[in-house]
């Protein structure tokens, strides 16, 4: 019998700007009218910011390295209860580290299809309106200064 393998309980946010103040979204293909900034669990033995720079790349196609700024943040969440069985029994909550990237101007995305349906670029109001991450909201809120 194979041991069962379980998410991390850790993850890592990136919000992507651009210094003109517009916000990178992504929709998610499940649940399909989620939007969120670009997001991930951090593999075993991963870092939160080894785990940035790879989701940052898997979901967008954008190589980044030096140019992720570590916010330093984090909160802890409780994972939503359709999705707890992707975790060890009795992990209820979720640590989410906070990263940011911004760009000179909007850059072409490459999404990967299986994550994303599309991506837009919003304002911070309406990027933060959009997502239904409270998390994710707050990160963008405080990028931009509001």
């Amino acid at each position: 019998m194979t041991p069962a393998v379980y998410k991390r309980p850790q993850s890592v946010l990136v919000v992507i700007c651009t210094r003109g103040g517009e916000f990178l979204m992504l929709r998610r293909t499940h649940p399909g009218q989620f939007w969120q900034s670009v997001t991930g669990s951090l593999a075993p033995g991963e870092s939160p910011r080894s785990a940035a720079l790879r989701e940052v790349w898997e979901e967008t196609g954008l190589r980044v390295g030096s140019a992720l700024i570590d916010l330093k943040h984090s909160v802890l969440f409780p994972i939503v209860r359709a999705w707890r069985a992707r975790y060890a029994p009795n992990v209820c909550f979720n640590r989410e580290y906070w990263f940011a990237l911004v760009l000179e101007t909007r850059r072409m995305i490459r999404l990967n299809p299986l994550e994303h349906l599309e991506y837009r670029w919003l304002s911070a109001e309406r990027a933060a309106h959009l997502t239904g991450s409270w998390t994710n909201r707050n990160a963008i809120r405080a990028l931009a200064g509001c």
